[in-house]
């Protein structure tokens, strides 16, 4: 399988100046063939394919008025028409139905804070034997190795960031690496007062890297607001509250990453509910179902679990596992978010809501795990208000009344 490896790259003054030369050549190419397809497309003429876009680009190389183009590699360019195929192609699949709807392709905007070029291996880079990385008509940039490469990169993509940061990102073939089979299995139940509850009766609290964060987030985006526009004190704040933002960010991810890899290596089998993150972000708890990063970490378990050979499961996000006994398997009804134990009306078990909904969400995916996790410790675990964005007045404290019926149907976010 296929993995992205990606490394901080330290460029010189005069580098910096060849890659924004190489990002600005990039985003011209892209902006072009997209005004040339959408021109014929207005005109009703047929769809221009990548070969005439490649002609007219070679062209406009002996213009005046685009002779620049001819100071970066050529191989950055023709990976610029790439990406537009690629938008074009996710577009059209998305309306036929072979992916998640996404909208037509885009012109760049010069002032966007996120820049990107690609290298591909006919470009002639290449990794020195001082452990620099040699880009055409850029130099040797420094790279900080925090890992090896686990075999020959096929591409890499030079990146700079909205924080001002500059990254190298190798595409790189792997093997897959079996770990020691294991008798354990999980399923997770995912929240927001504790970030993930297995099957077993682990409960892992949620750090709330945006929370925490806030009151340093505020006051950088505020001192921004204060600065004229186009002035060059602005531009300083953008880059420090940019900055702010990336240490969040990547806070998040090394949690993901980390808490991802310990349950993949500990579990045979994990199973996890596919929830309808886009609702629960429509809802009061937007921040706290953003703060969360929930998809990322999801994907994270799919895609390890396929590296290790582990087994993964995704439920559906219609599965009752909030309204089901893990006991006796019988179906009581939906229950309000602030309920967080009860006792089964069939057998008398006392359940924890987070514990039972691992279970069910285990049981859902095939699992042969124990319910007997599901017996909680005396005494309520109630949610935090403040964390789950509920609204102040008591008048729309409950669960019907807070704008989230979309919980309804086994999708439990606290």
């Amino acid at each position: 399988m296929q993995l992205r490896y990606s490394f901080r790259v330290y460029p010189s003054a005069g580098q910096r100046t060849a890659l924004a030369r190489a990002f600005g050549c990039a985003r011209v190419v892209f902006n072009d063939a997209l005004r040339a397809r959408e021109t014929a497309r207005a005109a009703g003429l047929p769809f221009v394919p990548s070969g005439e876009l490649s002609k007219q680009l070679t062209a406009s190389k002996k213009t005046p008025e685009r002779a620049w183009l001819a100071e970066v590699s050529s191989v950055v360019l023709q990976q610029s028409l790439r990406d537009l195929d690629t938008a074009y192609k996710n577009f059209f699949d998305g309306l036929k139905g072979k992916r998640p709807k996404m909208g037509p392709p885009r012109f760049k905007s010069r002032k966007d804070t996120r820049q990107s070029v690609r290298f591909t291996a006919n470009a002639g880079w290449k990794i020195t034997t001082g452990g620099k990385l040699r880009l055409p008509k850029v130099g040797d940039v420094p790279v900080r190795w925090s890992r090896s490469v686990p075999s020959v990169p096929s591409t890499v993509t030079v990146v700079k960031d909205s924080a001002g940061r500059y990254f190298a990102s190798f595409v790189v073939g792997t093997e897959t690496e079996t770990l020691l089979a294991t008798d354990s299995v999980a399923g997770i139940d995912l929240g927001l007062t504790h970030f993930a509850i297995l099957s077993d009766g682990t409960k892992i609290d949620s750090p709330r890297f945006l929370r925490r964060a806030e009151k340093k987030l505020k006051k950088a985006q505020q001192d921004l607001s204060r600065k004229a526009k186009g002035s060059k004190n602005r531009a300083k704040a953008r880059i420090k509250a940019a900055r702010a933002h990336a240490r969040t960010a990547d806070a998040r991810r090394e949690f993901h990453h980390q808490l991802s890899t310990k349950i993949i290596r500990e579990n045979q089998a994990v199973a996890v509910e596919d929830l309808a993150v886009k609702g629960l972000a429509r809802t009061r708890m937007a921040k706290s179902v953003h703060d969360a990063g929930w998809s990322a970490f999801t994907t994270m378990l799919e895609y390890k679990a396929a590296l290790y050979g582990r087994t993964f499961h995704r439920i559906g996000r219609f599965e009752p596992t909030s309204q089901v006994c893990s006991q006796c398997g019988v179906k009581d009804g939906p229950k309000p978010l602030h309920i967080r134990t009860w006792t089964c009306g069939a057998c008398g078990t006392h359940l924890d809501r987070d514990i039972n909904a691992a279970v069910n969400v285990a049981k859902a995916a095939g699992l042969a795990v124990s319910a007997c996790g599901a017996r909680v410790r005396p005494g309520l675990v109630p949610a935090q208000r403040e964390e789950t964005g509920t609204h102040p007045k008591t008048s729309r404290a409950s669960g019907s009344q807070a704008g989230i019926s979309v919980l309804q149907g086994g999708e439990d976010v606290n």
